[in-house]
């Protein structure tokens, strides 16, 4: 089967941005897209049985009452997030996506996506903003897990669209770090842009050798690579500031690396490290 990128909708403010990079990345990868809502269980839950309730006298009713509420909630949101679908399927056709696919779940949003994930090269997910709280905007909580468990790129978009030009891959030297930069290689969703690297830590021949490594690499494969740094501090303030310095689009980084890039992507700073992020963020695996 051939694998397909997946966007995740979820009506939140970020749902526009998703829809633009997933379109870029479809195109860029010349594969088809597939547009995933989710209706997670905590926040829309089956609708509850009271049949076996019975006997109870006037509170029989009002059990009755609820159950035909919950059906109908329930319902409201299976159309709500048709609708949604639409709308980003008509968004992606406007960017150039043609016949993207719509699928709508009923579940954990972590299961529902790891179940697709035999069928998935991408999958791009918005970051919950600042304030988010309606119920159905669940993907920016469940970041940090999707990351945790799934084996393929994640694409986090930020902001507005906008076409990556120049792009980032914050490289640690270990083995997934060398692992991404080869798969950047072996991928067409990244070539003919430039792109940088940048290793966090002290300027040490080690890490020279390292940095050497992912440049020849990458200019090996035809990608431009117009700069290398290696720069001392805290992960998220270098990479933060390089990014601005240097007008980056992309940042590109492995989940599980280095223990200063690990701290950095995963564990209780994921989400106020994707907050604070301007741009989208790829994750590799």
């Amino acid at each position: 089967m051939t694998e397909q990128v997946y966007a995740c909708i979820d009506g939140s403010v970020s749902t526009r941005a998703v829809c633009d990079y997933a379109a870029w990345a479809s195109q860029r990868l010349s594969t088809s897209l597939i547009l995933l809502h989710v209706l997670d269980k905590e926040s829309y839950p089956v609708a509850a049985d009271y049949s076996g309730n019975i006997g109870l006298g006037s509170q029989e009713q009002l059990l009755k009452q609820l159950a035909a509420l919950d059906e109908e909630r329930a319902k409201l949101a299976i159309q709500h997030g048709l609708h949604m679908l639409e709308a980003a399927r008509e968004r992606v056709k406007n960017d150039g996506v043609a016949n993207a696919g719509c699928m709508q779940r009923h579940g954990d949003l972590v299961d529902c996506i790891a179940e697709q994930q035999s069928d998935m090269r991408v999958l791009v997910m918005g970051k919950q903003g600042a304030g988010e709280t309606h119920p159905g905007r669940q993907v920016g909580t469940h970041l940090e897990s999707v990351i945790r468990t799934l084996h393929r790129p994640i694409l986090v978009s930020t902001g507005t669209f906008k076409a990556p030009e120049r792009v980032l891959f914050a490289f640690d030297g270990s083995q997934t770090s060398r692992k991404g930069i080869e798969r950047l290689v072996s991928s067409p969703l990244l070539t003919g842009l430039q792109i940088d690297i940048l290793l966090v830590g002290a300027d040490t021949v080690e890490h020279k050798e390292q940095v050497k490594w992912a440049a020849s690499t990458l200019t090996a494969a035809g990608f431009r690579v117009p700069g290398t740094a290696i720069r001392a501090g805290e992960v998220d303030e270098v990479i933060q500031h390089y990014c601005q310095q240097e007008k980056i689009d992309l940042l590109v980084m492995g989940a599980y690396g280095h223990s200063r890039i690990r701290q950095f992507l995963v564990g209780s700073t994921t989400t106020s490290m994707i907050t604070k992020s301007a741009i989208p963020l790829l994750i590799l695996r």
